[in-house]
């Protein structure tokens, strides 16, 4: 999934738009619920020597919250890691670019619904 793609498909499933909250970082972003504004997946390029990754320069990771029973099954998976920057218990990295189009979806779902309030999310 392309950055471009992963843009489409949070405005077009989640109606959301990415806001970019570090002026001096264009490439870093973040998707939030549009009701409380609490985030669900923060986007940046991380360098590659950082995530023990070969080569040089950096790769774009989403880190999205996940179910600590559901996330070393996922971590199996290509393109999924522990995140960069959030908590490594709670949140996983995902490498857009390696891992397919139908896990990036799932874990922005679990990632949506588990970072909604607690109300709305026993009303759905």
């Amino acid at each position: 999934m392309t950055l471009q793609e992963l843009k489409d498909y949070a405005e077009s499933r989640y109606g959301t738009s990415p806001q970019y909250l570090w002026g001096d970082l264009p490439d870093t972003f973040v998707l939030r619920h549009g009701t409380d504004g609490k985030w669900f997946a923060v986007v940046m390029p991380v360098l590659r020597r950082k995530l023990g990754l070969e080569g040089e320069g950096e790769v774009l990771m989403v880190d999205v919250k996940c179910d600590p029973m559901l996330a070393g099954d996922f971590r199996t998976r290509p393109g999924i890691m522990r995140p960069w920057h959030m908590n490594k218990l709670h949140w996983l990295g995902i490498l857009p670019d390696q891992a397919d189009r139908q896990t990036v979806e799932e874990l922005l779902e679990i990632s949506y619904t588990l970072t909604m309030p607690k109300k709305r999310r026993r009303q759905e």
